[in-house]
């Protein structure tokens, strides 16, 4: 497997945040959420380049970004620094698509920073309350223990974890690549961070405004997400007007792993209507 490079890098708060830009054409953002990174577009990035100019990105903490004790990596810092990044890149009103966390953050940088979009994307987002989990509840109440697992349990349960993530078996180079910036003690730390400062409280600030969004906005949802039921995605798809909904069967949570040549015909499909 090619090693996943981000070429460039931007300072947000005397923080490295590392992204890369392909292709022409309207500009199109990326964002990941969590516990992935900007690696999991590596199928869909080739696609949509032949259209747009895509901008991707590892979310603060994620990733190739810097990763560091005492950091602010929650769904309240992101948008913030999305929102830099846009700055940083001129873009006034792009295209955008956002997975899970990511969908959160773009929904937040909508909402509460007043950011425009020309299009949303959301795939499997986290956005509706109820959210969390058991795992995430265990880690908050013993962050410490987490930390200072030996490498070998860390890199085993990091890797149990997101093998859920997806309807169809994970090979070996996609489980590699997923759990590698989450392996050095660096990574380790920052895994178990980025679930401690996890808040339904960053949902429960925009969920009330869902109603105000008037730009596009697509809604794709893996019919076999185990992580977050597809009956949220329904959920959410009522609770945005502007909205369209689809379901991709035979995918999990990770849709841009288990099938991402139907992911990517339903983006271009939306993306490109006028």
């Amino acid at each position: 497997m090619t090693e996943w490079k981000l070429r460039k890098e931007f300072s947000y708060s005397g923080n490295i945040v590392r992204y890369d830009v392909q292709g022409s054409g309207p500009p199109l953002v990326l964002v990941h959420g969590t516990p992935w990174s900007s690696f999991n577009w590596r199928h869909i990035i080739p696609a949509l380049t032949q259209w747009w100019t895509v901008y991707f990105y590892d979310l603060l903490g994620y990733g190739q970004s810097e990763k560091r004790a005492g950091q602010d990596v929650s769904l309240g810092a992101q948008n913030q620094v999305l929102g830099a990044l846009l700055e940083h890149w001129g873009l006034e009103s792009p295209f955008i698509i956002g997975h899970d966390f990511g969908g959160t953050t773009v929904l937040r940088t909508h909402l509460l920073d007043n950011r425009d979009f020309q299009k949303m994307v959301l795939i499997d987002p986290v956005a509706l309350a109820p959210w969390g989990s058991p795992f995430f509840a265990h880690v908050k109440k013993h962050l410490e223990a987490f930390e200072g697992l030996p490498a070998y349990l860390h890199e085993a349960l990091v890797s149990a974890y997101v093998r859920g993530a997806t309807y169809q078996p994970m090979i070996a180079e996609t489980l590699s690549g997923i759990v590698k910036p989450w392996l050095d003690p660096l990574g380790q730390s920052a895994f178990y961070r980025q679930i401690q400062q996890a808040d339904q409280y960053f949902t429960d600030e925009i969920e009330p405004k869902y109603s105000s969004i008037t730009c596009p906005v697509l809604i794709l949802w893996g019919e076999q997400d185990e992580w977050i039921p597809i009956s949220k995605g329904r959920q959410l798809h009522a609770a945005i007007p502007t909205s369209e909904f689809y379901s991709i069967p035979n995918a999990g949570h990770l849709v841009q792993e288990d099938d991402p040549a139907i992911l990517v015909s339903h983006l271009i499909k939306f993306l490109a209507r006028q």
